[in-house]
């Protein structure tokens, strides 16, 4: 289908589309070569907005104008884990204590793994792992790091290492 040119007084074929809103919606207007780069060259997009408007633009342009899920959304696969790994079923009382006996045990592959994700020592007592623990929260979190993927994917890795010595150590210590 052949469109004539939506530009006043032009009746040469309209090929290129122009928008009309700046909404990104299909709305658009044919125009012919000439006068699309004529409206390419005026055309500013943050026309008639105010800074305010442009700034809260470009940060929604950041994340493709798109909602994204909460980090703190109850289905999130990092929440639900956050919140297994704080729920402490530990007795604090009994792992107060040294916890040096721990050495005797046999660790097996994946908490040998989960010791060397946190960077601590194979056997070391409960409360060192919980010290550490924090330390490293602190540092990955993402709302620490300008909610970066990366560090949400680390912080994942250490709860899971995290997780994995507490319900190891539960058990060891329960037997």
């Amino acid at each position: 289908m052949k469109y004539i040119c939506d530009w006043k007084n032009c009746n040469k074929i309209g090929e290129f589309k122009a928008p009309i809103e700046r909404d990104n919606s299909k709305k658009f207007r044919m125009l012919c070569l000439e006068h699309v780069k004529e409206f390419n060259k005026n055309w500013n997009y943050f026309s008639g907005m105010n800074d305010t408007q442009v700034i809260n633009f470009l940060k929604s342009d950041m994340i493709w104008h798109k909602p994204t899920q909460s980090f703190s959304s109850s289905d999130n696969f990092f929440k639900v884990l956050w919140n297994n790994t704080l729920k402490d079923e530990l007795d604090g009382d009994k792992f107060k204590s040294e916890f040096n006996h721990m050495r005797q045990f046999k660790f097996n592959h994946k908490d040998i793994e989960a010791f060397g994700i946190l960077g601590i020592s194979v056997g070391l007592k409960w409360q060192k792992i919980q010290e550490k623990f924090k330390i490293l929260v602190k540092k990955f979190h993402p709302d620490m790091n300008s909610g970066s993927k990366k560090f949400e994917e680390k912080l994942k890795l250490i709860t899971l290492a995290y997780t994995q010595l507490k319900n190891t150590y539960k058990e060891k210590f329960d037997t």
